[in-house]
This record gives structure tokens, sequence and C-alpha cells, in this order.
């Protein structure tokens, strides 16, 4: 076994998605916790919630909720520290586009940090931003990508 995507089907697997998100955002990137949790952190919630693991461990994570024009908005994407090398990310990207495909998104909707910009560009996503915007303290810009 090396890196699997999968869609969470468990509370056991939506825990470790919690726990990669709480280690990124809440202690890394100091967003406070009732910003980062909402009501798509339910198993029985519309969104689609995405694990990438590596050897079986869960390392990377995100969120597939619809975006009002009928895209699927890709959110709380998060790697762990040690994993930001190695095309982990693109991975968990990956696997999310392919989940957004087979629920029927035709296009894809992120809002991501500005350091992140050019991350998401090398995957296709274009910058549709006049300017950055603040969400949770932490400048970012909205991106998309044809699906």
């Amino acid at each position: 076994m090396a890196r699997e995507v999968i869609e969470v089907h468990t509370q056991q697997q939506l825990e470790a998605c919690f726990a990669i998100r709480r280690k990124v955002f809440i202690e890394e990137q100091k967003v406070p916790e009732h910003i980062e949790m909402d009501d798509y952190d339910r198993l029985d919630s519309s969104a689609h919630h995405i694990l990438l693991l590596e050897e079986g461990q869960p390392v990377a994570t995100g969120r597939i909720t619809t975006y009002t024009d009928g895209s699927a908005k890709m959110q709380r994407i998060a790697v762990l520290a040690d994993y930001r090398k190695g095309g982990y990310g693109s991975s968990l990207m990956a696997g999310m586009e392919d989940c957004a495909r087979r629920s029927g998104y035709t296009g894809a909707v992120l809002d991501a940090q500005c350091h992140a910009e050019g991350f998401y560009a090398r995957l296709g996503y274009r910058n549709i931003s006049a300017e950055p915007f603040d969400d949770a303290g932490i400048p970012h810009v909205r991106m998309v990508k044809d699906l």
C-alpha cells in the first residue's frame, strides 16, 4: 500500500480529516476553531470529505461542497507539514477533482491562500480575483478550473 485517495464514509475517517485540519489550520495558522469547523463537518451533510493516506496513515484532506453555480467548491484543503513536498497536494487535488466529476460537477472553484496560488495555477486553476481578500485573517484569491 502506498498513496491512496479515498472518499470518507466512516466517523473514524472523518475524525482523521479533522485531526489534519486542526493541526494545519487551527494550530499552525491560528484560525479560530469556530471558523474552521461548520455544518458541513458531518457524515450526513451534503459535503464530500476526501482523505489522502500514505502507507495507511492520513496525511492530507479536503472537502467538496456545491458552489452557487453548480460548480464544486474545493475547501479545507490541508496537507501535514511533513508531506508538503513530494506531490501529496497534487495527488489530493486529483482525487478531489475525480470525486467532483463523478458527482456531476463540470467546474471547480476554490479560495486559495495567496502563498499557494502558484501551486493551484500549476494544476490548471486560474485566478479570477481583482485583488486578494481576507478569510480568517489570511489573504486569499478565488480560482476556477473546468473539470
